[in-house]
């Protein structure tokens, strides 16, 4: 009897050791979930191809640019 009480002991403590090292994984995904939900959409200039973030690109008509220079100079090659 003794010896069954003590499996089912070490047995317990092996499922909660468990899922206490698993908690932190889960919750690290979710904050990974968060932060990509939180990022700024991102633009690709039409003269060189560089991307940044829409709201520091400069939109004309439906194309985004890095600078002013690269909105005056307009697309670049269209090889890229």
């Amino acid at each position: 009897m003794l010896r069954l009480l003590f499996w089912i002991a070490v047995i317990f403590a092996a499922i909660w050791l468990w899922r206490k090292l698993k908690a932190p994984a889960a919750s690290n995904q979710s904050q990974r979930n968060a932060r990509e939900q939180d990022a700024a959409p991102m633009v690709r200039c039409a003269h060189c191809g560089v991307h940044l973030p829409r709201d520091r690109a400069l939109g004309n008509q439906q194309q985004w640019y890095c600078s002013q220079a690269h909105l005056e100079q307009g697309p670049g090659a269209s090889g890229r």
